[in-house]
């Protein structure tokens, strides 16, 4: 039997183990606990979205993403000084403590406090892997044809989410 491949409109479940640039594992979905996405919507990095096409279930493999397939580039403009009476309970925030702010545009952005000045915090909108070459162990545990619900829910998602560079999985808010 013919298994089908990896392309747009398919459900595609899937072990990852996430590797930074110094090899540490940053994220992981294994079998027992995938990640299910359907492809073709930007519903993870977009290097991995497009190493995946053809691969089937069973399949594995080792994906090396660019920056700018994967997480994006680090902007110096995304990291900047905030008073700490712009945060809530200032007293209690602590080094690498992420929040959710609005942007000057009043979308919402993640933001992640790198450093605890006197009368400020130091925060980054930047996803901590910008910049990096990352890269990811897969797996393929099934590959099928996604229904019309699964379809129409992918598209509302991307039409709401406009551009889901840095959708992951890997658990940390991003920026759109």
């Amino acid at each position: 039997m013919n298994t089908p491949a990896i392309g747009r409109d398919t459900v595609v479940t899937l072990a990852y183990v996430l590797l930074d640039e110094r090899g540490d594992t940053v994220e992981q979905a294994t079998t027992a606990e995938p990640l299910t996405y359907v492809h073709g919507y930007g519903q993870i990095v977009p290097g991995l979205e497009t190493a995946l096409v053809g691969m089937r279930a069973g399949e594995q493999r080792e994906i090396v993403v660019q920056p700018e397939e994967a997480f994006g580039e680090h902007e110096k403009e995304g990291v900047f000084t905030v008073a700490r009476d712009g945060f809530p309970n200032p007293e209690s925030v602590q080094l690498g403590d992420e929040f959710i702010a609005p942007s000057p545009e009043g979308d919402e952005i993640a933001i992640r406090v790198i450093e605890i000045l006197p009368d400020a915090f130091k925060v980054d909108t930047n996803h901590p892997l910008a910049g990096q070459t990352v890269r990811f162990q897969v797996e393929v545990c099934s590959v099928r044809p996604a229904s019309a619900e699964e379809l129409e829910e992918a598209q509302n998602e991307m039409d709401h989410e406009g551009d889901h560079d840095g959708a992951c999985g890997c658990g940390h808010e991003h920026a759109h």
